[in-house]
């Protein structure tokens, strides 16, 4: 049994511990996982109640077009339905754009360091993946424009880019969408964008409407708090979104999924308090690395990466001692950095004293 020769050197994507797996290794009764950015505050209520609803309908396959969902989605946002098309997360869009629109010796254009599934999966279509490094933790979009050739299929932008939490304004992906050739597919990933306050965030639905070589997307895993369901959705021209389609898997979204999205997308009070804990506990980490004489790229999503100044690796291991899950991968490049999941403001004083006892132990051993 051989595998195709382009995929037998692809890592497998390794989530962030998990606290089940570090009570067993360390003994631990009280862990503390910010590590996978997820939404320390859950989801809205109204979220138990419709996933109640459909517990008696399991037995029935989701609707695998997902019409309701699909129709408040588009309400929400002021598109039309055929412009939507939904995944099992944000991820699985991900898949099929590179299933439907690369072929072998293909090229798509990234950032490194940014979320690694756009590489995986463009090299599963055996295309080549173009990386332009981030300057100071940000999308170097004139870089990648240079970058652009003949052979460039599509370009990935993630904003807020994970795992540096850094930001590309509206100015700067105007300038970038009016340059950029048409037959150029640019996928603005939009996971966080919920979280930022700026007020200087793409206005992403006006370039939508203007550049049919767009697509957004989105998710229900981060700030509506629906993670474990698998749930995100890409906006983009009609012609784009059922190329698509063409190449989604019939029900790939479960009704319970459907069902809890439609309740949480309802419920935008939900979101916006989320948004205004978020910053506040941006803010006070922001406070206590600078307090700790640690330097953090700024910070636009619920997550924060800091530079340690001492090896990353040492630093995410003591904290792991002390119930702390965080996030270091020596993928990224970036052997002195950590990435952390903004928490609760309990969750994050905590962490701040047992990043501050941690980076004094490890001073003394040195």
């Amino acid at each position: 049994m051989q595998p195709k020769s382009n995929i037998v050197h692809l890592p497998v994507y390794k989530p962030g511990k998990s606290t089940d797996e570090v009570r067993r290794e360390l003994g631990l009764s009280e862990i503390t996982k910010l590590a996978s950015n997820e939404n320390p505050f859950g989801s809205s209520p109204k979220v138990m109640d419709a996933i109640a609803a459909e517990l008696s309908q399991l037995s029935l396959y989701p609707d695998g077009a997902a019409v309701v969902l699909t129709e408040a989605v588009a309400e929400h946002y002021g598109v039309d339905t055929n412009q939507i098309i939904f995944g099992a997360g944000s991820d699985e869009i991900i898949l099929m754009l590179a299933r439907a629109f690369l072929v072998p010796g293909d090229e798509t254009i990234m950032a490194t360091t940014t979320f690694p599934q756009y590489k995986h999966n463009v090299e599963i279509e055996n295309a080549v993946s173009v990386e332009v490094p981030h300057i100071n933790g940000k999308h170097d979009l004139p870089g990648m424009l240079a970058r652009v050739n003949d052979k460039t299929k599509i370009v990935w932008i993630c904003n807020p880019n994970n795992p540096t939490g850094t930001m590309v304004t509206h100015d700067e992906v105007e300038a970038f969408m009016k340059a950029v050739p048409s037959h150029v597919l640019v996928v603005l990933d939009e996971a966080y964008c919920e979280y930022d306050t700026s007020g200087q965030y793409p206005r992403s639905f006006e370039l939508l409407s203007a550049y049919k070589n767009l697509i957004l997307l989105r998710t229900f895993s981060k700030v509506y708090g629906l993670a474990s369901l698998r749930i995100g959705y890409g906006i983009g021209h009609p012609d784009v979104i059922h190329t698509i389609n063409q190449v989604r898997e019939p029900f790939n979204t479960t009704r319970i999924a459907q069902a809890a999205a439609l309740a949480a997308i309802k419920d935008q009070a939900f979101v916006a308090k989320c948004r205004e804990d978020n910053a506040v506990g941006c803010q006070y980490l922001q406070g206590e690395f600078k307090r700790l004489g640690l330097v953090a790229f700024p910070a636009h999503g619920n997550f924060i990466m800091v530079d340690v100044k001492r090896p990353g690796v040492d630093v995410f291991q003591a904290l792991m001692r002390k119930g702390f899950i965080v996030r270091f991968d020596p993928q990224w490049g970036m052997s002195n950095h950590i990435r952390i999941t903004i928490g609760s403001q309990e969750q994050n004083k905590k962490l701040a004293h047992a990043l501050e006892e941690v980076l004094a132990d490890i001073a003394v051993q040195a």
